[in-house]
């Protein structure tokens, strides 16, 4: 039974929460139980927005379930008309009082409220944040872009010559993962191709500008999770194409131009010629061939999985282990990524099964969500966060965004300087015992004399005699602690009713101290697959004890 809910995505309603938040003129009326109300801390203290997000929520109580709850949402939709007057009106229920079946739609609807009303069915148990939020938006443009439809069969009247070509941006919103400058960096790549903005939407866009989306030639499509189904009605109802390349990388980027050149008719040469990007440099620099070959795990939302994945294999020379999405809506879009790269692709929303496959890949690397930062903390392994969910610390206040020829330079130092710290921590440690670099050695600056007054002032007082130990130390892992246990264990009665001894336990492995010393010296983050392997070695041929002669003989066998 799996005990964990909601963990990579919340329930649906916090989706359309991210859309109401996200535009202008517009509120959300939500019935939801007083608990519910934890979603406002999501924007308010994650993201640091500068205003509660546009949601009345009814907060009945458990005393009210013998009531009329009905009623009491109805009283909420009317006060929060007459207290914001919004431009449009949202309506649904949360998980919990999704169980209630109050038919949150019908009763707004029946109030008869002069402005739209979109009922918003989500159903919390069958699906998640993301798909909440793509619904939400989908039912918003097709609610207030829908009048200005033409009639079917209608040919798209051509572009006046003197017009610039013009587009709409779709999918970002709020909370989402550095939205707000991955919309500042695509509009300026877009104004360099002589292309007009027409709509951002759903982040900062009204309802009336949702209600012109159709003036555009085209879409941007550059969150598919949240803007593809609205993209697909824009296509069937106003005959707009929409781009398929999401501009994540430098070579991405430079796709995403040519394709958007094509959709409208200018030239792209002058900007792939100025593509104002160090990343490639950096990528074929002298420092970056420490790079080269290191082993990567990628895991998160699709788009930002599939596009972590390319720029690790062919921009930074990276072998991508592992390549998987919580996005269940777009398994089939990771599943053949993943077969690009050899690699089985992982579909699941449980973070129990990405620890076990990071742990059994021995990643040098990890590209992940919040959720892998915390697994590869506790594995030594470098972690860099990709995608949501995140945490504070991924809503910078700087310029910081993961699309265009400046993502690229952002995304290269994302991936990057974790190893290069972790370079560095290997270096510490394997000068830790240096004659001249050791933790006790005094400042060389300070010469002979001041550096024997400095190891004076630092010396202890008082020195007690320590008796070294008669046997050398040996380290008992917990392979030996369940051995024990094993052992005292009580046999387990036969079929004929005699006692069955069980199987004898593989012997306790422990380490020496000099072979514990020596495995120190390996880098902290392929440390823990040497241990493994020495130990399996070790334990294949029967050995308790692990000496620094077992850990190079298992380092030749697994060279091999």
């Amino acid at each position: 039974m799996q005990l964990t809910v909601w963990t990579y995505e919340a329930p649906p309603h916090v989706g359309a929460m991210r859309i109401a938040a996200a535009m202008e003129g517009v509120h959300y009326v939500l019935h939801a139980p007083q608990g519910d109300t934890y979603a406002d801390l999501l924007f308010t203290m994650i993201e640091r927005a500068r205003k509660r997000p546009p949601v009345t929520y009814t907060t009945f109580q458990a005393r009210d379930l013998g009531g009329d709850t009905a009623e009491l949402f109805k009283t909420s939709v009317k006060e929060a008309y007459e207290r914001f007057r919004p431009q449009a009106l949202m309506v649904g229920a949360s998980c919990t009082a999704e169980l209630i079946q109050d038919d949150p739609g019908g009763l707004a609807q029946a109030l008869g409220l002069p402005v739209p009303v979109v009922p918003l069915e989500l159903p919390a148990y069958q699906r998640k944040e993301n798909w909440g939020a793509a619904e939400t938006f989908y039912r918003l443009v097709r609610t207030l872009a829908g009048p200005s439809v033409p009639p079917p069969g209608s040919k798209r009247p051509p572009r006046a010559p003197d017009q610039p070509p013009r587009c709409n941006i779709l999918g970002p919103t709020s909370l989402g993962f550095r939205h707000r400058d991955d919309v500042h960096e695509v509009t300026g790549l877009l104004h360099r191709l002589g292309i007009v903005v027409n709509v951002v939407a759903p982040l900062g866009a009204s309802p009336a500008d949702l209600a012109r989306l159709g003036e555009a030639d085209f879409n941007v499509v550059l969150y598919p999770e949240t803007g593809y189904q609205a993209a697909q009605w824009l296509e069937r109802s106003f005959g707009q194409k929409s781009t398929k390349v999401v501009p994540i990388g430098f070579g991405a980027t430079c796709d995403f131009v040519k394709e958007v050149a094509a959709l409208a008719g200018v030239d792209a040469a002058p900007v792939l010629a100025d593509t104002r990007s160090r990343a490639p440099w950096y990528a074929r620099s002298v420092d970056s061939t420490y790079l080269t070959g290191k082993r990567v795990f990628v895991f998160g939302d699709a788009t930002h999985a599939i596009a972590a994945a390319r720029i690790a294999a062919e921009e930074l020379g990276f072998e991508v282990v592992g390549l998987g999405t919580y996005s269940r809506e777009f398994a089939r879009e990771v599943r053949a990524a993943a077969a690009k790269y050899g690699v089985e692709p992982l579909i699941t929303d449980d973070y129990l099964d990405v620890e076990e496959k990071i742990a059994a890949a021995h990643p040098e690397l990890v590209l992940g969500t919040q959720m892998e930062r915390h697994t590869a903390k506790r594995l030594g392994v470098p972690c860099a966060v990709i995608s949501a969910p995140v945490h504070v610390q991924d809503f910078p206040a700087r310029y910081s965004p993961q699309m265009g020829f400046e993502g690229a330079n952002v995304l290269f130092d994302t991936f990057v300087h974790p190893l290069m710290m972790g370079l560095e921590e290997h270096l510490l440690q394997m000068f830790r015992e240096d004659f001249e670099f050791h933790a006790d050695a005094a400042p060389s600056h300070l010469g002979s004399h001041g550096a024997a007054a400095a190891a004076r002032a630092e010396a202890p007082s008082v020195v007690s005699p320590v008796a070294a130990p008669a046997v050398p130390p040996v380290l008992e892992p917990a392979a030996a602690v369940a051995a024990s246990v094993l052992d005292r264990a009580s046999p387990v009665p036969s079929a004929d009713g005699g006692p069955v001894s069980p199987p004898p336990a593989p012997p306790p492995i422990r380490w020496a101290a000099d072979a514990e010393k020596e495995l120190h010296k390996i880098p902290f983050f392929v440390r823990g697959k040497a241990r493994r392997n020495t130990e399996r070695f070790a334990q294949d041929r029967g050995l308790s004890l692990i000496t620094v002669e077992t850990l190079y003989d298992a380092k030749a066998y697994f060279a091999r």
